[in-house]
């Protein structure tokens, strides 16, 4: 067996039907076929053999199909790394894999610290320029013969690995065998019901698990279209579901928000089936979407190291909050901390069992044998199963904070605190955060007679990581609380962070308006200048590099950042700013210009000191379901353009 044999049946059954559409290009699969035979003859030629890594830092282009198939064709392992990943990221993932050749871009390839990684033979560079000794792929491919025999593996033999980051310190990479992936696929081609008639979009980063199997490869394994999409710009997605005439649609509940309120039924019209999954999707939300379009939205539970487990389906649906039964060949058991099953309506650990458990952490085997424990693979998720069968999750992985849908494990952020000179100790956690449901806040100990500004060490994560994972507040502490075995009680700092303080007013930064230049081109000046200083400190950036005509996103403004601007803003003018206002008004100049207006109109009537915080929460309550979805897409689209 062999990943890849479906790229081989389909270009027999269907050498001229398009395999993949991508910007206006098509791909038959005859030609995919073709050019992944061409990526094996390649790599052959570098020295790669079977069980050899290779791994693949791009974003969502074909480059990615193409090269994840020939990786398969040779037998090779595919090592897939986030593309919003910063050098020291990548550097990590790629010195514990070994990997030897590395697919990127030129706009990436600053996130590949060639020079520190000794193992790193080739750097193959798939869109933009190479540069120095770099290769760029094109011309690569074109050397080699579009001739190659697919290499048979053994059902254990590993195919993938997917990295994911864990509650004990850095990535760990889930290590998916042939086996694994082909009997998850084939599940979904069932579940799903697609079939060589159907067109999958995909817009969701195929680095991850979810676009990588349950869309893209499940896709191959039924011979039908891949539509490709390099991000979500709801513009763009609606104008190809239309054009595209596209009959599946994976996505998250962040975008069905979005969607609901700026597409209409007869753009979603040719979509027969939804899928959705990575984070809860709302009651509320699939019960408007049936409603407004008349097809449910399949709820779906899965992980790196499992593949896709459970779905709603058609012929099998839970209304509400379910992420459905197993699919055929898992088992599925909720759990007590002594690892026996509860009974149906308790709430316990989920534990999963089946060809889809993957072979183990790749060089981990102690964290592998904590995790898969007689068969069972024991996820550190809460959930539920009720009485028909039917699962929930109900909780997320103790400590792991969920920004906007994106997960962010404390552990890593620490790993890299620790790394900065004047940091002795430091505990990471989530905080009720209204819009984006948690954010990230670090306690932080510094050594003796070390001095650091919050912003400074802001800057320093901001360098080191992906922006949703950096903390937005840094609090410097003289102690961390712990337990007698000198374990930190963040428990004990989220409740001091969260517990309400009837006693006392919390302090608000504000400006009276009469310490505001009242003269309208003065009041747009000094707005400017404080967002201007803002930006800078916040991306490390010089003052004078803050351009007030540059759009926030060329900045990589994310929505967590957004929220802060709003907030950090408005307690300087005196008062409450919407949370999108930097999505409304997309530069300095446009913002600033907009503020001071609304300062002059209505100064006559505010008074010089507003209660911030119940501003914001009534700003916050009153956010249409545009807006708030609007946000939260920000997040996926600016982390992959900032990578």
């Amino acid at each position: 067996m062999n990943i890849a044999q479906h790229l081989e049946r389909a270009q027999r059954l269907f050498p001229n039907k398009p395999a993949l559409l991508f910007e206006g290009q098509s791909f038959t699969y005859r030609e995919l076929d073709e050019m992944s035979n061409r990526v094996a003859n390649g790599l052959a030629g570098l020295g790669v053999s079977c069980g050899d890594r290779v791994a693949l830092f791009l974003p969502n282009i074909p480059p990615f199909v193409i090269v994840y198939l020939g990786i398969q064709k040779i037998g090779a392992v595919a090592v897939s790394i986030n593309s919003t990943f910063k050098a020291q990221e990548t550097k990590v993932i790629l010195t514990d894999s070994g990997a030897s050749v590395v697919v990127t871009t030129e706009s990436l390839r600053t996130n590949v610290p060639a020079e520190e990684l000794p193992q790193l033979n080739t750097i193959l560079i798939a869109e933009g320029e190479a540069q120095k000794t770099d290769i760029d792929l094109s011309d690569w491919m074109a050397k080699a013969s579009p001739n190659a025999q697919m290499i048979d593996r053994a059902h254990d033999d590993p195919a993938v690995i997917l990295y994911t980051s864990g509650t004990t310190g850095f990535p760990k990479g889930a290590t998916l065998s042939h086996g694994n992936v082909i009997l998850n696929i084939r599940m979904c081609v069932y579940t799903f019901r697609t079939h060589p008639d159907d067109r999958i979009l995909l817009f969701l980063p195929i680095f991850h698990n979810f676009g990588q199997n349950a869309a893209f490869n499940t896709c191959f394994e039924a011979c039908a279209t891949l539509v490709l999409h390099r991000e979500f710009e709801i513009e763009s997605v609606l104008e190809s579901i239309v054009r595209n005439k596209v009959t599946t649609f994976f996505g998250v509940p962040t975008i069905y928000t979005l969607l609901y309120d700026k597409a209409s039924a007869e753009q979603m019209r040719s979509v027969r089936y939804y899928i959705s999954a990575a984070a809860t999707l709302p009651v509320v939300m699939a019960k408007k979407w049936h409603d407004k379009f008349g097809v449910f939205i399949n709820n779906g539970y899965g992980l790196s190291e499992t593949s896709q487990v459970c779905f709603n389906h058609f012929f099998k649906h839970k209304p509400g909050d379910s992420v459905g039964s197993p699919l055929e060949g898992i088992d599925v058991k909720i759990v007590n901390a002594e690892g026996r099953e509860v009974a149906s309506g308790e709430v316990g650990e989920v534990a999963i069992r089946g060809s889809n458990v993957m072979l183990g952490y790749w060089n981990r085997p102690a964290e592998t044998a904590e995790a898969i424990k007689e068969g069972w693979f024991h996820t550190g998720d809460i959930g539920k199963m009720d009485d028909e069968g039917y699962f929930y999750i109900v909780d997320r992985v103790k400590d792991m904070i969920n920004v906007g849908g994106l997960k962010v494990y404390p552990s890593e952020v620490e790993n890299f605190l620790y790394q900065h000179p004047a940091v002795a100790e430091a505990a990471v956690y989530g905080v009720q955060e209204p819009l984006l449901g948690e954010q990230v806040r670090a306690s932080v100990v510094l050594k003796p007679q070390q001095v650091v500004t919050e912003e400074e060490i802001i800057t320093f994560c901001r360098q080191q990581m992906a922006d949703f994972k950096v903390p937005s507040i840094i609090e410097f502490v003289d102690s961390l609380p712990k337990s007698k075995t000198g374990k930190i009680l963040k428990r004990m700092l989220r409740e001091k962070v969260q517990k309400p303080h009837d006693s006392e007013e919390p302090a608000v930064p504000s400006v009276p308006h009469s310490d505001i230049p009242s003269h309208s081109q003065q009041a747009i000046k000094a707005t400017e200048n404080w967002i201007a200083d803002w930006l800078a400190k916040r991306l490390g950036l010089a003052v004078e590099a803050i351009k007030t005509d540059q759009p926030f996103e060329e900045y990589g403004m994310t929505s967590a950042l957004a929220v802060h601007l709003a907030q950090e803003l408005g307690d300087w003018l005196g008062r409450s700013l919407p949370p999108v206002i930097a999505w409304n008004f997309s530069t300095i100049e446009a913002m600033a210009s907009h503020l001071a207006g609304k300062s002059l109109e209505t100064s006559d009537q505010q008074p010089n000191v507003v209660d911030n915080k119940s501003a914001h929460k009534t700003e916050l309550s009153a956010l249409s379901d545009s807006d708030l979805a609007t946000l939260l897409a920000a997040e996926i689209e600016a982390a992959k353009k900032n990578g």
